[in-house]
């Protein structure tokens, strides 16, 4: 068994902070578990930010593994990212718009497997979290503790752990608000497609 490196306190508090602070602005991640919430619910919108979370491990793997670098240095993969991410999210503004609403009781709006999914697959196809990792993580890392590679899996892990804590949080939260609003729920669907397709307008353009 590798033992991780022991990062000083100091440090390990700083960074814990920074990534709270960070997490808690609302970003394409926590409007995305948000829209999930208001068009699924409450478990719906825990499930997608659940499922932004394992596709924020999956960034940190890419980095730990030096495979990060290498996406970041072309930009033809950065670009095939970013397009293949915008056309999923207009996909699922597409299919929010369309929803009927007797669709959305019960169970909320798919399954949940869907939502970790869905979560999960908007995380992986967005080309920022691979830049972010690479240029926030390495700030709180030391050669002389160890193997760089090390400390950036132990601090993503933190990061990936708050950020996904709160992002369930998110869609937990407006999920409530949907069931507070259940006789609206053809506005909300579109009001999570218009969110989905902003994300997807925001992500293709910047």
């Amino acid at each position: 068994m590798v033992a991780l490196p022991a990062i000083p306190p100091e440090s390990l508090w700083l960074f814990t902070l920074s990534g709270v602070l960070l997490n808690l602005t609302p970003g394409a991640d926590v409007l995305f578990a948000t829209a999930s919430g208001i068009r699924g619910g409450p478990r719906i919108g825990a499930l997608a930010g659940l499922g932004v979370g394992f596709g924020a491990l999956w960034h940190v793997s890419l980095a730990a593994a030096g495979i990060s670098a290498l996406l970041a240095a072309s930009p033809a993969a950065l670009t095939a990212l970013r397009w293949g991410g915008g056309a999923y999210l207009l996909f699922l503004a597409w299919k929010s718009w369309h929803a009927q609403p007797e669709a959305n009781g019960g169970r909320g709006a798919g399954s949940g497997w869907g939502a970790l999914r869905r979560g999960f697959l908007t995380n992986v196809l967005n080309p920022k979290p691979v830049l972010f990792v690479l240029a926030f993580l390495p700030q709180f890392t030391d050669p002389a503790l160890g193997p760089v590679w090390q400390q950036i899996v132990e601090l993503g892990a933190i990061f990936a752990l708050t950020g996904t804590l709160i992002t369930m949080g998110y869609g937990t939260l407006a999920g409530l608000v949907r069931q507070r609003l259940a006789r609206r729920l053809g506005v909300l669907n579109k009001v999570a497609a218009v969110v989905f397709a902003g994300l997807a307008l925001r992500l293709v353009v910047d």
